[in-house]
């Protein structure tokens, strides 16, 4: 038996891949894989706060609107209803894990 759960899907150039690490009643972690040039479209979570941690590379993330690079390790608070996403603006794959708490009803 192993507790470490981390492990990163390939991505290509342009490519997001995901990959659900702990599903619960009531949390959810993901991590994504952002190819060179990839985006995580911008979106929101009304009944949910979403907690990116940023494991490989540099991710630029979007956040209502504004643009901010965040190198491994990096830690981004999404409050409730706030619009975000993520870029990989880098020739390298970055990743990052998202958890969303709680789970939307």
């Amino acid at each position: 038996m192993t507790l470490d759960r981390y492990s990163v899907p390939d991505a290509s150039e342009g490519e997001v891949v995901d990959e659900e690490f702990v599903v619960t009643d009531d949390v959810l972690v993901k991590v994504f894989a952002l190819g060179s040039g990839a985006e995580l479209s911008a979106h929101e979570h009304d009944d949910s706060t979403n907690v990116f941690h940023v494991t490989e590379g540099t991710v630029t993330v979007l956040q209502d609107g504004e643009e901010e690079a965040v190198t491994a390790p990096g830690v981004v608070l999404h409050e409730r209803g706030v619009t975000h996403g993520a870029r990989n603006d880098s020739d390298e794959v970055a990743v990052l894990t998202a958890s969303l708490c709680p789970l939307p009803s």
